[in-house]
């Protein structure tokens, strides 16, 4: 049996990929500066969009993320 270095650099980074994501801002579903691995988690993360210019508070769990919708004053 023949193993080829390269493949075996490739299928590592494929493992890799599949482990971590980027937060989408939950305004606009566009891209932010967050990347997130599986065992991440934020509570009251002031998250900013640099598409629509808008912050919001997130919670992210497990790649599930969840809005904090703050009271009007």
């Amino acid at each position: 049996m023949i193993i080829w270095k390269g493949v075996i650099a490739v299928e590592k980074l494929v493992e890799i990929k599949e482990n971590e994501r980027w937060l989408l801002c939950p305004v606009c579903d566009g891209k932010t500066r967050v990347k997130l691995w599986e065992e991440t988690e934020l509570k009251n993360f002031p998250l900013f969009c640099p598409k629509c210019g808008k912050e919001t508070k997130v919670n992210v769990k497990q790649f599930n993320t969840s809005v904090i919708k703050e009271p009007d004053a």
